[in-house]
């Protein structure tokens, strides 16, 4: 179990450090609960930088707050909103951790996430870029909805080079990513043009790097109205146009007919929801 491997690991070497960065924006409602999932994990080498985006709301006075609790906490709050994208990168250019997670303000960490992470990553090997793993879905209020394995099943989840099933499916559920740093900065951070990062991400860090998968909800992601997720399909939205940037990345990354295939198949499906999106 995680506590053996914490021991032992700690016996032999000093444990790497995992970032933890905290996006928000105009998200007080939740953000203290982040936060305090990050303060309770069992694995005790931490950073947290968390990074607010301009809100306006009561985000910065909350975050305050917590640092006057938790004073490990480095806190960036940046005078305009910039983006999720630019965000983040702006963190990540500060992080020391071997290993990093994103963590959204209105998202929970189960408090062994980052312990079993690092176990899987460490265990998995240097090839394996990417921990991902099952999630709780939960309302605004806390409420349980449902698993991401009711809609998933663990036995429908690809492991190893899982490239071209990225490009055919959805299947991560996007918090609950533990990545290496090294991908990231192979990478450049997030690609700050685009309006969302996963599924640009998903596509890059792939063709190079393996997945791993661990088939416990580690993660609670909360359901939010009007949240940047919620506007995806929203008809002349940013984020449409940010999937279509995507697809002409994934044509110059393919290799195989299959990819090539598999492409073609995921735009149709892309112009299948933006004619929907017209009625």
């Amino acid at each position: 179990n995680f506590e053996v491997f914490i021991l032992q690991k700690a016996q032999v070497m000093r444990l790497p450090t995992v970032t933890v960065i905290c996006l928000c924006y105009n998200q007080g409602r939740f953000v203290q609960e982040a936060i305090q999932s990050v303060m309770d994990q069992t694995y005790p080498e931490i950073e947290l930088l968390v990074v607010d985006d301009g809100s306006t709301d009561d985000s910065v006075q909350i975050i305050n707050q917590c640092v006057l609790w938790f004073p490990r906490i480095e806190f960036f709050p940046l005078a305009e909103n910039v983006g999720n994208c630019k965000a983040f990168n702006h963190a990540l250019a500060r992080a020391k951790g071997k290993f990093i997670i994103d963590l959204a303000a209105d998202d929970i960490l189960m408090n062994v996430r980052i312990a079993e992470g690092v176990k899987a990553l460490e265990e998995a090997g240097d090839a394996y870029g990417i921990n991902f793993t099952d999630a709780c879905w939960i309302t605004e209020d806390g409420r349980f909805l449902y698993t991401h394995s009711d809609r998933f099943p663990h036995d429908t989840i690809p492991e190893g080079d899982i490239y071209r099933d990225l490009i055919s499916r959805f299947f991560i559920c996007s918090p609950t990513m533990m990545v290496r740093r090294e991908v990231l900065d192979a990478m450049g951070g997030y690609d700050e043009s685009l309006a969302y990062e996963d599924f640009d991400f998903w596509m890059r860090s792939s063709r190079t790097w393996l997945y791993c998968y661990t088939p416990r909800p580690l993660v609670k992601k909360r359901v939010v109205k009007n949240a940047m997720s919620q506007k995806q399909f929203s008809f002349f939205s940013t984020q449409l146009r940010s999937t279509f940037r995507v697809c002409e990345k994934i044509l110059m990354l393919n290799r195989t007919r299959e990819e090539k295939q598999a492409l073609t198949t995921r735009i149709l499906y892309e112009i299948r929801v933006s004619i929907r999106l017209l009625h």
